[in-house]
């Protein structure tokens, strides 16, 4: 499935670091900053999450929420979250459901291996659950000012 600009988010729900429980409903009414990437406590997953983290404030006040996906377990996630002070939640989706349903697990290549894993995209919704943005190139070190740029902001 190719998820499209302009159309309705699937529904997700997935349990986060602090082992509450997450779903694209708790963000009805709000504008959320879905992102995924391939695993916690990596060179570019840190850069990313440190980066969105230094300008959570910024993003809040534009309206925003932020919520991040990962096959990581809950665990693990929650050492991520505690060791960078990360602000937002971490959903653990070890069964890879959410990150089939959004298209972003699938076949990647390096070093000229091809294997199975996350390809780091973002996703930014309205208030309603419908795609404004899809970003498949994350610039992980300036993601936010790839946002906000993008979103006109």
């Amino acid at each position: 499935m190719k998820l499209k600009e302009g159309k309705k988010a699937p529904e997700f729900e997935g349990v986060t670091q602090d082992g509450s429980v997450c779903k694209l409903d708790d963000y009805k009414g709000k504008k959320l900053i879905l992102f995924f990437y391939p695993k916690d406590m990596t060179p570019g997953c840190t850069a990313e999450a440190c980066n969105l983290r230094d300008h959570y404030k910024d993003l809040k006040l534009k309206g925003f929420e932020l919520l991040g996906v990962s096959p990581d377990s809950v665990e693990r996630h929650r050492r991520f979250a505690e060791k960078y002070e990360l602000p937002f939640p971490l959903i653990a989706d070890e069964e890879k459901k959410v990150l089939k349903d959004y298209g972003v697990w699938g076949e990647k290549k390096l070093y000229g291996r091809t294997y199975m894993g996350v390809n780091r995209t973002t996703f930014v919704m309205d208030e309603n659950g419908i795609i404004l943005k899809i970003f498949p190139k994350v610039k992980t070190k300036d993601h936010t000012a790839q946002i906000l740029s993008e979103m006109g902001m």
